[in-house]
């Protein structure tokens, strides 16, 4: 008996991406009065861009979306170039890469959250799940980028396309808990945010059957960051010395990420579920200092 009780306790243990998810979603979102009031925060933390997608106007954020902010800069009257929005996102990506995406996006938590939902899964063919992993680029080089720096308009102020037509976590975050908390926000709503919640409803369902549904194929601060993947700080390594061929790791992978060809592929987010799975401790985590502090005793 106190074996199958332990037993127990360790199945339902938070495992460590879990646990740093949620301290994550805490951490951006704790001004839990905005939530029950209806009210965005404005302090001086909103000025300060966080590493993951997370509304401006979500009630309980402290900081400012990247991509919300690089949009809003690029579209201002000025059309001001967002050095020091780009230069936090470069920096991001240099150090983590799309750990980001695996450890510390709220976003990211409810993907994984909703496909542990028991139903069947789809597995999307190759040939179709290859083209459609562009489209996050697409959206961040035309309604990121091209749209807010240069479409025509005769305010001279851009709306941030991304975020007005497409964001699932705004939508989430910040429009639905609004207008549950001010009836007159609720007499506003209209065309618009029936499409926005038709989107989210729409990607809902998709991560219900595929994992990470939004991470493979739409989100543009994922595609930012997969451009740093293969050189960042954060890296994974496979020991092939010790890999057994099982493909537990690849069968793992949200990301459906080839791990024994390509460990660290653009779509790997570093979430560590082959690391979990491998049965003979072929995967393993590097950073720069370990492992030339690594390879110094092994000379």
């Amino acid at each position: 008996m106190p074996g199958m009780y332990r037993d127990r306790l360790k199945k339902h243990k938070l495992s460590f991406q879990r646990r740093v998810q949620l301290v994550s979603a805490v951490l951006v979102n704790g001004y839990a009065i905005g939530f029950a009031k209806g009210r965005i925060f404005t302090g001086g933390t909103k000025a300060v861009c966080v590493p993951v997608l997370n509304c401006y106007s979500c009630p309980g954020a402290l900081g400012a979306c990247p991509i919300g902010s690089l949009q809003a800069a690029l579209g201002s009257a000025g059309h001001r170039f967002p050095f020091y929005v780009l230069g936090l996102l470069m920096l991001f990506g240099v150090v983590l890469g799309r750990l980001v995406c695996g450890l510390l996006c709220p976003f990211g938590l409810l993907q994984d959250l909703l496909h542990r939902i028991p139903v069947p899964k789809l597995r999307v063919p190759r040939k179709i799940d290859r083209p459609l992993r562009w489209l996050k680029y697409i959206v961040l080089l035309v309604t990121v980028i091209l749209l807010p720096a240069f479409a025509v308009n005769d305010t001279g102020v851009n709306p941030p396309y991304f975020c007005k037509y497409i964001c699932p976590a705004g939508t989430l975050g910040g429009g639905v808990p609004l207008l549950l908390t001010n009836p007159s926000l609720r007499a506003l709503a209209g065309a618009l945010f029936s499409w926005k919640a038709l989107v989210l409803a729409m990607i809902i369902a998709a991560c219900v059957f595929i994992p990470r549904a939004f991470c493979r194929y739409l989100c543009p601060l994922g595609a930012f960051y997969s451009l740093f993947n293969r050189f960042a700080f954060y890296q994974m390594k496979l020991d092939k010395s010790k890999c057994i061929g099982c493909k537990k790791c690849e069968e793992s992978c949200p990301m459906g990420v080839e791990v024994t060809k390509d460990i660290n592929s653009v779509e790997c987010i570093r979430c560590g579920k082959c690391k979990e799975v491998c049965p003979k401790g072929a995967v393993t985590p590097v950073y720069p200092l370990s492992d030339s502090t690594s390879k110094k005793q092994k000379l």
